[in-house]
Parts: structure tokens; C-alpha cells; sequence
């Protein structure tokens, strides 16, 4: 039941940050729209032409709210669930990262970002890849491989500190 709730508070902490962010900004996170929308945003002049997909920025970004995940999971996992070694620490850590991935893409990529003007860039909201069902897909499964090593990190904190 411990987990259940840390998956829905965890899910409702991903929304209260990413929702904002998007509606805000929807250029602020380009690097999360499919390809076809950020090449015609540079075509547009909307975006400078990137040589990768995530800026240096970007990966600052995801890279700190990663460290922060994993410090504040390590600490859950040992005060909160009593997790007493490696598997539980990555067991449980890995069904809250798995839940959040899958809700965002479900729910808020194929719900809300699919159908939601909000979300669109002047000059692109007549393109099909708004409705890119499988792009998001896709992106959550690449999601679910780059939840293995932070969740492991949580794994070993556990298994050294608990």
C-alpha cells in the first residue's frame, strides 16, 4: 500500500513540474517534441539549429532532476519503506520510476500533450506529429532503460546505508 501511494504522489510531483513547464514555455522543452515538429520551428526561426537533440542546458536539467531523484528516493527507501538491501531498494525505487514514465507518456503524452492546444507552437499546429502516438511510446521505453542505472544507485545506497 506504501508503494501504491509513493507511485501516486511521485506521479502528481512529475505533473505539478512538467504540466506548468509545457504550458508555459512549449518551446522551453522543445527537445521533448517529436523531430518533425522541432525542424520546422527552426525552419520557422522559432529555434536555432541544433546539432543534437538535447543541449548541453537540457542535459543539465534532466541531469539534476536525476541526482535529486535518486538522493530523495535513497532517503524514502531507507526511512519510509525500511527497504534492507540491494533488491528492495531497486525493486521499489524502479516501480515508482516505472509508474511515472508510463503515466507520462499514457496520460499526459497520448492524452494531453496529443490533444491539447496548449502545447502548440505557433506555425506547427497543423501537424500530424502532435498526434504521434508511437513517438511517445517509443521515447517511454527509452525511459524505462534510463530508469535502470539511477534505480541502481538507489539499490546500492540502500544496500550501503540501511
Amino acid at each position: 500500500m506504501i508503494l501504491l501511494i509513493e507511485c501516486l504522489i511521485a506521479i502528481v510531483l512529475f505533473s505539478a513540474i512538467v504540466v506548468p513547464m509545457t504550458a508555459r514555455d512549449p518551446l522551453g522543452v522543445i527537445s521533448d517534441y517529436p523531430p518533425a515538429i522541432r525542424k520546422r520551428c527552426e525552419e520557422l526561426g522559432l529555434t536555432k539549429g541544433r546539432e543534437k537533440r538535447f543541449e548541453t542546458k537540457d542535459l543539465i536539467r534532466k541531469g539534476i532532476a536525476i541526482i535529486v531523484l535518486v538522493l530523495v528516493a535513497a532517503l524514502v527507501m531507507i526511512k519510509v519503506n525500511h527497504a534492507q538491501g540491494f533488491l528492495e531498494g531497486f525493486g521499489y525505487t524502479y516501480i515508482i520510476w516505472l509508474s511515472i514514465t508510463w503515466f507520462d507518456a499514457l496520460v499526459l503524452d497520448c492524452g494531453w500533450f496529443c490533444h491539447s492546444k496548449r502545447v502548440r507552437i505557433p506555425g506547427t499546429e497543423d501537424m500530424k506529429e502532435y498526434h504521434d502516438y508511437l513517438f511517445h511510446i517509443k521515447q517511454s521505453c527509452i525511459g524505462t532503460l534510463l530508469g535502470l542505472p539511477a534505480c541502481l544507485i538507489v539499490g546500492l545506497a540502500v544496500m550501503l546505508l540501511a
